[in-house]
C-alpha cells in the first residue's frame, strides 16, 4: 500500500475511470461501501440497475436478500466492505467481459490492500472465477480456502436467491459460517 493511499482516493479514481467501454453507458460508478477497518470484504460481480442509479453496491433486490442474510447471521452491514469485480454496470445486466474485469481488478486489489480484511466473501460464480479461478460455485460454496495468505469464503450470489427461494437459507448458512469463523 502506498503511504497516501485511501479508499476515498481509489473511489475518486474509479468515479472518473474510462479504462473500458462500461464508462460510456454508466450513470454512476459503484466503488464500494464500508469502513477501511472492515474485517470482511464481500465481492460480487457487477452493479445492477439500482446500483447504477445510486452509486452504492447491493441496494436492489439482491441487496435486500444480502441484508437479510447478514442480519440473520448477526453481522451489521455497516461493519463490512462490499464491492464488485467491475465498478460500472454492464448494459442489460450482462456478465462483464474478461477485458472489463481486467480493467477493474487493479482497483479491487488496491481496496483489499488498504482494508487488509481477515476474510473475503466471494459472492457467486463470476466473482469466484475472476478472483480465484474457481469452477463450480455449488460444489465449493460454504468452503473457506486460503490463497496467497488471504482467506476466502465462497458462497452464492444473492441474486440467485431471487429465482430460487431455497437458496436464501444457503446464503444465511454460509454467512453464519463466516461469522462463526471470525
Amino acid at each position: 500500500m502506498l503511504p497516501d493511499e485511501s479508499l476515498e482516493k481509489v473511489a475518486s479514481e474509479i468515479r472518473v475511470c474510462v479504462r473500458c467501454k462500461l464508462s460510456l453507458s454508466r450513470q454512476n460508478c459503484v466503488p464500494g461501501d464500508g469502513p477501511n477497518s472492515a474485517r470482511v470484504v464481500f465481492i460480487g460481480e457487477a452493479p445492477g440497475k439500482n446500483e447504477d442509479k445510486t452509486g452504492r453496491p447491493f441496494v436492489g433486490p439482491a441487496g435486500r436478500i444480502l441484508d437479510d442474510a447478514l442480519h440473520k447471521a448477526g453481522i451489521e452491514r455497516s461493519r463490512i466492505f462490499i464491492t464488485n469485480i467491475v465498478k460500472c454496470r454492464p448494459p442489460g445486466n450482462r456478465r462483464p467481459s474478461k477485458e472489463e474485469s481486467a480493467s477493474c481488478i487493479p482497483y479491487l486489489e488496491r481496496q483489499i490492500s488498504i482494508i487488509g480484511p481477515r476474510i473475503i466473501c466471494i459472492l457467486g460464480s463470476s466473482a469466484y472465477s475472476t478472483v480465484l479461478d474457481g469452477k463450480s460455485i455449488m460444489k465449493d460454496r460454504g468452503k473457506i480456502i486460503k490463497r496467497n495468505g488471504q482467506e476466502y469464503l465462497i458462497t452464492i450470489h444473492p441474486a440467485a436467491a431471487i429465482y430460487n427461494k431455497d437458496l436464501r437459507q444457503v446464503l444465511v448458512d454460509d454467512i453464519s459460517r463466516l461469522v462463526s469463523y471470525l
